[in-house]
Order: C-alpha cells, then sequence, then structure tokens
C-alpha cells in the first residue's frame, strides 16, 4: 500500500490520477499546504523541497521501503513498476519523457506564474500578469499544433498526458479560453471523461472549497516568508 503524500493541486492530481489509471493501491496522507504540513521535519525527510506530493512505497526496489519526491520522477517510477503509461522502446519512451519535461519545465511553472500574477498578487503588476499570461497562451499553442497530429501527446495515452492534464484544467485562471485552442479542447474532453481520472479528482476535493484570496496565513505559507526561511 503506497502512502501519498498529497493535496490537491494540479500536482497531486497527477499523481492520484496515476495510482487510479495503474490500480496500485494507496493511502492518502493530506498535506495541507494552506497550514504549512509541508513544512514539518517528518514530511523534509521524504520531501527536502517542502513541496508536495510525495510517496513511500513500501514494496519499492529489492522490496525495501522506497520514499520519491518530484511529480514527474514519481510518474516515471509508477510507470516502471506497473509496466503501464510509457513505452519501453528508446524512441517511443523518450517521446513520451520529452513531453514529460515539457510540462515539467514549461507548462507547470509558467502556468503556476500566470495563475499567481493574476490571482495572488498583492498588487497587479501589468508587465508579469501580461508576461505570464501570454506565455502560457504560446504554451498552448504548442500543445495544440501538437495535438493537430496526435491522439495524445506521445501518440498514445502516457504519463506526458497525465502529468499535463491537471493544469490544464484552471485554464480560464490562467486567462486562456479551450475554444481558441481546438485540438486541447478535444484531448482535455477525451482525459476528462475517463473514469480512473473522474476518481481522482474526487481526492481531497472537498479541502479546495475555500479559497485562499482571503486567507492570510495561506499566503504565508505558500507565498511568503514561510516559504523562505531556512530548515
Amino acid at each position: 500500500m503506497i502512502d501519498l503524500y498529497t493535496w490537491p493541486t494540479p500536482n497531486g492530481h497527477k499523481i492520484h490520477i496515476m495510482l487510479e489509471e495503474t490500480g496500485l493501491p494507496y493511502t492518502v496522507h493530506a498535506i495541507n499546504i494552506n497550514k504549512g504540513d509541508q513544512f514539518a521535519p517528518e514530511y523534509l525527510k521524504i520531501s527536502p523541497n517542502n513541496k508536495m506530493p510525495a510517496m513511500v512505497d513500501p514494496d519499492g526496489p529489492d522490496g525495501k521501503p522506497y520514499s520519491l519526491f518530484e511529480s514527474g520522477a514519481m510518474l516515471m517510477y509508477l510507470a516502471e513498476k506497473t509496466g503501464q503509461f510509457m513505452p519501453t522502446e528508446m524512441a517511443a519512451r523518450y517521446l513520451v519523457i520529452q513531453w514529460l519535461m515539457f510540462q515539467m519545465g514549461g507548462i507547470g511553472p509558467m502556468f503556476g506564474q500566470a495563475h499567481h500574477f493574476r490571482h495572488y498578487a498583492p498588487s497587479r503588476i501589468d508587465y508579469a500578469y501580461d508576461r505570464y499570461t501570454n506565455e502560457a497562451g504560446r504554451l498552448y499553442g504548442v500543445l495544440d499544433r501538437r495535438l493537430a497530429a496526435v491522439e495524445f501527446l506521445a501518440g498514445d495515452y502516457s504519463i506526458a498526458d497525465i502529468a499535463t492534464f491537471p493544469w490544464t484544467r484552471s485554464y480560464e485562471r490562467q486567462g486562456q479560453c479551450l475554444d481558441d485552442f481546438p485540438n486541447v479542447k478535444r484531448w482535455f474532453e477525451a482525459i476528462n471523461t475517463r473514469p480512473a481520472v473522474e476518481r481522482a479528482l474526487k481526492v481531497l476535493a472537498d479541502a479546495r472549497k475555500v479559497g485562499i484570496e482571503n486567507d492570510e496565513d495561506a499566503k504565508k505559507n505558500l507565498f511568503g516568508a514561510a516559504q523562505y526561511q531556512r530548515r
């Protein structure tokens, strides 16, 4: 039984989806990032960058417990463990890895910055607001061009799609409209209706019903001094 330390964010949902898709049993441990759970010393032992998700597989390599942080690494580990959603043939495998890295290095950071400067910055900074909104739009364009040629990012449904999809769920808050990206819209709807995805998106769903816009403690933990303390 995998111990999953998570919160219902895009990165958390990546792993929820992967575990539901593969059928691996898991136990959810809520890491309430609004309250600062990510800074607890015990959590930092498995997630030294004080981010979530993280997980511990009691049946890891050589049958020993194995902990992981970084959602992209976790997806690759689970794909190798189960033999699902990442091919073994080298060319096909690295096609998946390329699009996974595209999400990790581009989609996640840039969409996250668009979300932040559009909704959480203390005051509007026009340069940042426009820069990240436009960059998000550019990246949706990259996805749309790719998805005009293939059904899923690496051809078949893979961890590249599982990684990218959760970040596109907040397209409106990133200043985008899916109607402007018809191939992304087709892809989004296909993934959004998968039974495993529907189950995964319910994990800790009640925890996100209250936004952080008016929660000063949450803002301090997520964006303020607490984030930058040396530990």
